[in-house]
């Protein structure tokens, strides 16, 4: 029989006061959560520190001078939306694109709004001191692999190739109180290294397939005998990351995902010799292959103050001018890498069953600061969806005159989380739970009007 959530109880229990018995409930509950996958994997290119709206796709040229942007807004492949001057073969994919203008919450802070947005859950408080914790809510990629886990050889969640932090490590790049089974594959290897490989798909000099797997039938008798996974909270889930590992490493499968050196290197060149370029393209490969959701961090900084290093922080300090970074770093290799992979996706027949998602954790201020820049902006800002069931060619929200705060229709991290499972069919009102047992619902409320 199928298990019912309390919401799901609630929101069909009027029906059983009408007289449906419970067979009829059941039915009437998987009828109203049965959702239709889209998609059959996400790649989510997290652009840590923050860009500016008001600089590539939310552009107000007719604001005071304190505000527009320096760049002009330019015509695109779909009819009505303009993009920045600088993003001239991003333009040229604009049909394949949805954009939410009103992306919108209160977390000035990188930290609170990087965990905010890999998690689609407010942290306690904005404090750009919040410490990683097993009370906070797992990344993405780790729910998806606790309620949808592959089953094809595969990894369900891969990220890479950083950890960001700002001063502290930034929560929700793992899988939390959902356990240690589910964080991601995670490396930290450059994928534009001309050495590039991963240790973690390769044994140890000397150490046998054969040899390995013994040891680990060693290991678990010990844990038996010492009811290790029982008493130690720290160790649950250690077992099936183990054996996950040891399934990996005698994978042809997956060690020829991560094998680079396999691509033309006039497809390597098409995304740029650099680290975000050839992560990028070993994202196509990995959901090629079959993993479910991947991350591709931008930069482990925010970066800021030099040119072609970091993320998107670009306050000016220093007398880094934004538009001094931007123009010559951020901009020219998202209009490089982004259209590579969108077209790389098609040419595949994979754009339409992958979910490409481009965004940071907030925007830039509206108005200009004394260092000819932009500081943090919660308020309103834009994230890029494009394939795996969304429309093309889409504006969704509008933002005022001056891309400050949503004229219509916000859009919270919480309802993009939602819209991202159910694009994957999953149920966003699906309960998870803590490590005190306490459910928790995964997501917010489905953008309903971006999906096609």
């Amino acid at each position: 029989m199928t298990k019912l959530s309390r919401r799901t109880m609630l929101r069909i229990g009027g029906q059983g006061l009408l007289g449906l018995t419970l067979p009829k409930l059941v039915q009437a509950a998987e009828s109203k959560s049965a959702i239709k996958p889209r998609a059959k994997s996400v790649i989510f290119l997290f652009q840590w520190g923050g860009p500016s709206q008001l600089d590539t796709f939310d552009m107000k040229p007719d604001a005071p001078a304190t505000v527009r942007s320096p760049y002009r807004p330019i015509s695109s492949s779909a009819p009505g939306i303009e993009v920045c001057e600088l993003l001239p073969e991003l333009a040229k994919r604009m049909h394949h694109v949805s954009l939410i203008r009103t992306m919108t919450h209160s977390m000035k802070n990188h930290a609170s709004a990087g965990y905010y947005a890999l998690s689609g859950h407010a942290p306690p408080a904005d404090d750009q001191r919040l410490r990683d914790s097993l009370d906070l809510y797992p990344a993405y990629g780790s729910v998806v692999d606790h309620l949808l886990p592959n089953t094809n050889g595969m990894p369900s969640f891969v990220s890479y190739p950083h950890v960001i932090r700002d001063g502290s490590i930034v929560p929700a790049q793992h899988a939390s109180f959902l356990g240690k089974a589910h964080d991601p594959l995670l490396f930290l290897e450059d994928p534009n290294d001309a050495n590039f490989r991963l240790p973690e798909l390769s044994l140890p000099q000397g150490l046998s397939v054969d040899r390995l797997t013994r040891r680990r039938s060693m290991q678990k008798l010990v844990d038996r005998q010492a009811k290790l996974l029982e008493y130690s909270g720290e160790a649950r889930g250690f077992d099936d990351y183990y054996e996950r590992a040891i399934s990996m490493l005698t994978s042809d499968r997956v060690r020829k995902a991560f094998d680079l050196s396999a691509e033309k290197e006039v497809v390597r060149d098409r995304y740029g010799r650099t680290s975000y370029g050839q992560s990028c393209l070993m994202a196509r490969r990995l959901v090629e292959s079959g993993v479910k959701f991947v991350t591709v961090y931008f930069s482990n900084s925010i970066g800021g103050r030099r040119v072609g290093d970091g993320g998107w922080d670009t306050h000016g300090f220093d007398d880094t001018r934004m538009y001094k970074i931007v123009d010559k770093y951020h901009l020219p290799i998202t209009d490089q890498t982004l259209p590579t992979l969108l077209d790389d996706l098609e040419e595949r027949g994979l754009l339409e069953d992958t979910l490409v998602v481009w965004m940071g954790e907030f925007g830039r201020t509206p108005d200009i600061n004394k260092n000819l820049s932009r500081d943090h902006w919660p308020q309103c800002y834009t994230a890029l969806l494009a394939g795996g069931g969304v429309k093309g060619g889409h504006v969704y929200g509008a933002s005022d005159s001056h891309a400050k705060f949503p004229a219509e229709n916000p859009v919270k991290p919480e309802d993009l989380a939602a819209t991202m499972y159910s694009l994957l069919g999953i149920d966003p009102a699906t309960e998870i739970h803590d490590r005190n047992d306490r459910p928790l619902i995964i997501g917010g409320d489905t953008i309903q009007d971006i999906i096609a």
